[in-house]
């Protein structure tokens, strides 16, 4: 008889948490403005908000934490990460940031400007959002595959080759560079091909473009790539990480993801004149330049995780993880992204409240019964996040409007993923008779999802 699958970790420490009432649980999404960004921790029993900085650091990871130098300059633990950069990325130059949105304000500050365009696969908030603060435009060039759910496709993060040339062909004046996320968030935290990635590299070279990657689950996509691909299912993680970046020439990652640290990120490139223009807007923003806004001991624990997270068999106990819980839901024939991918399960709200008008916002609308039910607190990725347009200034509703189910690493069990698989069944049970959403009572002119203050629809 084979033996069943096992965790590649074992527990050694362990936190409460509290199971709440439904009628407190209505009471306080509503004081939060029926905002899940708005709720305590503490009113939350299972925390799937996001997958970042929220993870469960090693006892390695907590050993290097006490032996980082808190050094102004030129810290033991600034050369511990750049090596680890250098060994597991290909990178000469890097920047460290206190996380990915700082990366890319950095990065962008050299690279964007008014009236460019930067063609990418379905960017996500921050990156949209440092694009177009910058009055600058954000064009989706993800393959037509992703935003359909129900096909099967193991690459529906792939940039569609010729939308990315007719951006390159008609517009390439504007354009800075083109931009891979590595997994592709916004469509469901889907991997991107090692082939695609090659493509996308010819391409950069044809138009004389540079390509950067966002990377902050790069050793996911690494995962997604040996498993599915057929030329690399004899390579090791690191092996296939290589060839990847080998197709880039700068990259932004928050390391809160697939580096496993609660707070952390870093620019990497390989031209030393964007390094030294990109340190002019690293000090301003975040620090001297061999800090960044982090810690030594921060820079410890994200160079340890880096080595921990691109090892074949935490990958696989991470990503299992999230298939036990999809193939639940599937079972119970609710609509999620399909294939599963790697870091969360992003429900199609769409399909799940057809009842619901999608001005009122279907995922932001099963989040908050979600929460209600259980306790469970998810994210919308749909009509809020997707923000206003910025010259008509009417909402966006994009073709995927998803209710994500981040799951942080090494935090949570199987059993808890069978409480929300069941909580979910229990609303899609009813949704027949959810009928109605919400209205914004106010909202910021860009990255509104934050801070949205929302109110039912009576």
């Amino acid at each position: 008889m084979e033996l069943p699958f096992a965790e590649s970790y074992k527990i050694k420490m362990v936190e409460p948490i509290r199971k709440s009432t439904r009628l407190e649980r209505e009471e306080w999404i509503k004081q939060a403005g029926y905002n899940l960004f708005g709720l305590k921790s503490d009113q939350v029993f299972i925390d799937l908000l996001t997958d970042s900085g929220t993870g469960a650091m090693s006892d390695r990871q907590w050993s290097e934490m006490m032996l980082g130098d808190e050094s102004y300059a030129g810290a033991s633990s600034y050369f511990k990460m750049k090596e680890a950069i250098r060994e597991i990325l290909g990178f000469n130059h890097f920047l460290p940031t206190h996380q990915g949105r700082a990366a890319e304000n950095v990065l962008f500050s050299v690279l964007v400007k008014e009236g460019d365009i930067v063609p990418g696969n379905s960017h996500f908030d921050t990156t949209k959002g440092h694009i177009e603060f910058r009055k600058a435009k954000a064009v989706d060039c993800t393959i037509g595959e992703a935003f359909d759910t129900t096909l099967i496709h193991p690459f529906k993060g792939n940039v569609d080759e010729a939308k990315l040339e007719n951006v390159l062909k008609t517009q390439g004046d504007k354009v800075p560079f083109i931009i891979v996320t590595v997994t592709c968030n916004s469509s469901g935290g889907q991997p991107v091909s090692l082939e695609n990635l090659k493509m996308v590299r010819r391409l950069a070279d044809k138009y004389g473009k540079i390509v950067v990657f966002d990377s902050a689950r790069f050793a996911e996509n690494a995962y997604f790539i040996k498993l599915r691909e057929k030329s690399c299912q004899d390579k090791s993680i690191r092996e296939i990480v290589e060839k990847m970046f080998a197709c880039a020439d700068a990259m932004t990652m928050s390391a809160k993801k697939d580096a496993i640290v609660n707070m952390g990120g870093f620019i990497a490139m390989r031209s030393k004149e964007l390094h030294e223009k990109a340190s002019v807007f690293n000090i301003i923003y975040e620090g001297y330049i061999t800090y960044g806004g982090m810690s030594g001991r921060d820079m410890n624990a994200l160079a340890q995780g880096l080595y921990e997270g691109t090892e074949f068999d935490y990958l696989e106990t991470r990503i299992r993880q999230v298939e036990h819980l999809g193939n639940q839901l599937m079972a119970f024939g609710i609509p999620i992204q399909q294939p599963i991918g790697g870091h969360g399960i992003f429900v199609d709200a769409k399909r799940f409240l057809p009842n619901v008008p999608k001005e009122e916002f279907q995922a932001q609308t099963l989040a908050i019964e979600l929460y209600k039910e259980a306790g469970i607190r998810g994210v919308e990725i749909g009509a809020l996040l997707a923000d206003r347009d910025p010259v008509t200034r009417e909402n966006r509703y994009p073709a995927l409007e998803l209710m994500r189910l981040a799951i942080p690493r090494r935090v949570y069990t199987n059993n808890h993923m069978d409480v929300v698989a069941v909580a979910l069944k229990n609303i899609f049970d009813r949704r027949e008779s959810i009928t109605k959403g919400y209205r914004i009572l106010h909202e910021a002119p860009i990255m509104r999802h934050f801070t949205v203050v929302l109110d039912m629809i009576s």
